[in-house]
Formats: C-alpha cells, sequence, structure tokens
C-alpha cells in the first residue's frame, strides 16, 4: 500500500482565491491527463512562453522561482503527476492570468518581482497559494491533500482483464448515489489521485448489463485498493441448422429479458455478449425467417448459445 499524506484543511480562500479557481476550471480535465501521462522532459516556460534558463535572464529584470510540492501530513515529495500554473494579479480586478506553467516536479520560473498566485494540480486534488517574488528570488512548495483509487473486477476468482472493465466515479449527492460524475471510463489498474471523502463506483464488464456498483472510501494517506465482483458470463451466440452445426453467417440477434427488454443487439455468424447472470430469451433473424430459444446465463460459466433454423 503505497502511502501518500494526511489532507490539510484549509480556512475559506478570499475573493482573489475563488478568481484563481473560476479561472483554471476549463482546464481541469488536462490535470486528469496528467494523473497517467508519465512526466515529461523539462520543458518549464516563463511569462515570454520561452524555456527557463535564470542564467540567462536579464539582470533587474527577472527573478528566479523555484518550486516544489508535497503531500499535506508527513510532507514527503510529490515526484510526478503534477500541473502547474502560475498566475498574476491584475490592478484592475479582473481575473488573474495565466504567465507561466509546468509539468515538471520541481520547475524553476524566471519571473518579474511580484505578487502571483500558485495553482498545483495533482489529478483532481491541487493546492493554491499566494507568494510575492522578491528580486532576490524565491523558493516555496504547496502542500496538497490527495488520496488515491485504484480499480479492479473479478468473476469468482478470477480477475477480469482490465481492457474488459469500465468505470465511473461519482461524489454522492444527498439522496442520490450517482450524484456528480468525477471520473467517466477510467481502466481497471488505473490511479485515480481524489480528495478524501466517500465515492460511489459503477463498473462494467463488457457493454451489456454487467454492472456492479460500491461505495468506497479514499482516506487520507493511502491508495484504496477496490475490487468489484461481478456475475456474469460471455456467451457466443448461434443460428445453426443443427446442433453443433456451422453457424449461419449474417444473422441478426437480439437478447431480451423475460420481460421483453432488449439488452443487446448483434450480427454476424457467431457474435460474442457479455451479460450479467439471469434468464434471457434470444431472438435469431435470418433471411426473413425467425427463430428463438430461451436460455440462462450463470456466472463464470462462458459458452455458446445455439438457436436452431426449423
Amino acid at each position: 500500500m503505497f502511502e501518500l499524506d494526511r489532507f490539510e484543511r484549509r480556512g475559506r480562500l478570499g475573493a482573489a482565491m475563488i478568481a484563481v479557481a473560476l479561472a483554471l476550471a476549463p482546464v481541469q480535465t488536462q490535470a486528469q491527463a496528467q494523473m497517467q501521462a508519465p512526466s515529461p522532459t523539462r520543458g518549464t516556460t516563463g511569462a515570454a512562453g520561452l524555456p527557463v534558463d535564470t542564467a540567462q535572464a536579464p539582470a533587474g529584470q527577472t527573478a528566479p522561482l523555484t518550486l516544489a510540492a508535497q503531500f499535506a501530513g508527513d510532507r514527503k515529495p510529490i515526484r510526478s503527476g503534477l500541473v502547474w500554473r502560475i498566475l498574476s494579479e491584475t490592478a484592475d480586478g479582473s481575473p488573474p492570468r495565466i504567465v507561466a506553467r509546468s509539468s515538471e516536479a520541481e520547475p524553476v520560473f524566471a519571473l518579474e518581482p511580484g505578487t502571483y498566485l500558485l495553482h498545483a494540480a495533482y489529478g483532481f486534488a491541487s493546492g493554491t497559494k499566494r507568494i510575492t517574488l522578491g528580486p532576490q528570488g524565491l523558493r516555496d512548495q504547496i502542500s496538497i491533500s490527495a488520496g488515491g483509487l485504484s480499480l479492479g473486477g473479478t468473476i469468482g476468482d478470477a480477475p477480469i482483464a482490465p481492457a474488459q472493465l469500465s468505470f465511473s466515479v461519482f461524489v454522492p449527492l444527498q439522496g442520490n448515489s450517482e450524484g456528480r460524475l468525477v471520473v467517466g471510463n477510467a481502466k481497471g489498474g488505473e490511479l485515480i489521485r481524489l480528495p478524501e471523502g466517500t465515492y460511489h463506483v459503477v463498473s462494467t464488464y463488457g457493454d451489456s448489463n454487467a454492472i456492479q456498483r460500491a461505495d468506497v472510501k479514499v482516506e487520507t494517506g493511502k491508495v484504496t485498493d477496490a475490487t468489484l465482483h461481478h456475475r456474469a458470463a460471455r456467451v457466443t451466440l448461434k443460428l445453426v441448422a443443427a446442433a453443433g452445426g456451422e453457424a449461419f453467417a449474417g444473422t441478426a440477434f437480439s437478447v431480451l429479458t423475460p420481460g421483453g427488454d432488449v439488452i443487446r443487439e448483434a450480427i454476424g455468424a457467431f457474435p460474442q455478449v457479455i451479460l450479467a447472470e439471469g434468464d434471457y430469451v434470444l431472438i435469431a433473424r435470418q433471411e426473413g425467417q425467425v427463430h428463438s430459444r430461451d436460455f440462462k446465463v450463470e456466472s463464470g460459466l462462458d459458452r455458446d448459445i445455439e438457436v436452431l433454423a426449423r
């Protein structure tokens, strides 16, 4: 269990901090992408959008700003997955503007002396701080409260391949467990960085009705490993002239519940479908003829479902 750090509770931000949050709202999806991407090679940019080299900065015009981030609690350094943005405050009261950004763990910026707002995003967690940069330069750091969530699935005791699973993570609201979507279409084994709290996870195995749900808690300073246990199986649909015979090509299949609700449709000689455990009706249409049969799906039992053409 990889240990992060303890979340640090902050007081209410002032008007300038609220403006920062509004200014950064459109770029949160970029922060999500950074969660899984490795840190690129050094590419820190300064106010002019050019690579920073503090040794070449004109004397008296810029000063070095060196930054680092740490986990709140035991203050271990954050080595990757960061997105830094530096914003300058304006005298006319307009929202702060981004003057520099970096995805380095410990970036160095060359900026004109003045007051700046720092924002460091780490997945869906972040830290914000106001600093004053003097002519002599400054070294500073931000504490970020973050926990991790890693998701997987099984059929019985057998793990499901991550590529066959997709997860959605919600922040529950009062009276609605799926109140607000935080992460959609996450894959098994991904590390999702989240603020501390309780989340509602929806796991989908395949692309039909094999769905499981669970509430999980992301704890301060920990990565929570959550495994959702599916009860489902993979079935191969076939229309044949006799049991065990060759499947007819170009057959249109519909899988229905006993009540008539369509669960899945597919076309082909032997399409494969992942279905939740239960009873179903299979309808096969081929050259104007309609054939059907009832069948049952048992968890973990992958098998062929044949419809006899009569």
